[in-house]
């Protein structure tokens, strides 16, 4: 209950000072287990990408966040769980596993971290060993403006735009095995962040053209 009314306030928020445009949401399959995987520069990135979609969706966050008394309280009712960064976590492994083979949406930000300057940084390869352990579409999600409208650091909104557009689902059978080696890891991990800079760069090239005129 309290995700959808998270997600209800979200959605007027984002309308409000965001004025966000969302593409491709049909691209997210209605059923079966899946993984978005959006680039990562602002705290508003998590509520905007859920608030996007149709069906509910499960967020890994890092486990410091549980920490904190009420927002740690917040977020595991909000379908967020814990995952120690910089290192392998077998017991968030197993449960995103889980929730894929159940069925279920699963947010994973490829890069691990916030941009600080709104570049793509290197991905972490933790999603993509999912992926082709879970046998999941993966699809590629570009997310701009989020940055804008909830700066680093602050805790206030401000006016602006936001984009979220959502690629075809990307599945990689011929690198689907039992155990999936480094190199597989490797080239879904680099494929996935490739496609995201392309849909990004898609996305900047239309804005400029309406500036333009």
């Amino acid at each position: 209950m309290l995700y959808w009314i998270g997600r209800a306030i979200f959605r007027v928020l984002f309308w409000f000072f965001g004025r966000w445009t969302i593409k491709g949401r049909e691209n997210v399959p209605d059923t079966g287990g899946v993984i978005l995987a959006p680039n990562h520069v602002s705290h508003a990135d998590p509520p905007a990408v859920g608030s996007a979609i149709r069906r509910p969706t499960w967020f890994l966050a890092k486990e410091e966040l549980f920490k904190t008394p009420i927002l740690g309280w917040l977020i595991r009712r909000t379908r967020a769980y814990p995952v120690r960064r910089g290192k392998a976590d077998r017991k968030a492994l197993e449960r995103t596993l889980e929730l894929l083979r159940q069925g279920e949406v699963v947010t994973i930000f490829p890069e691990g971290e916030r941009s600080r300057d709104g570049t793509l940084g290197e991905p972490e390869l933790g999603f993509a060993y999912v992926a082709l352990k879970a046998k999941a579409p993966v699809v590629p999600v570009a997310v701009l403006g989020t940055d804008g409208v909830l700066r680093p650091g602050s805790s206030r909104l401000r006016f602006g735009r936001i984009l979220i557009r959502f690629g075809e689902p990307m599945t990689f059978p011929a690198l689907y095995d039992k155990r999936p080696r480094k190199a597989a890891v490797r080239a879904v991990g680099e494929a996935v962040m490739a496609r995201i800079a392309e849909l990004q760069a898609e996305e900047r090239e239309i804005m400029q053209a309406v500036v333009d005129g």
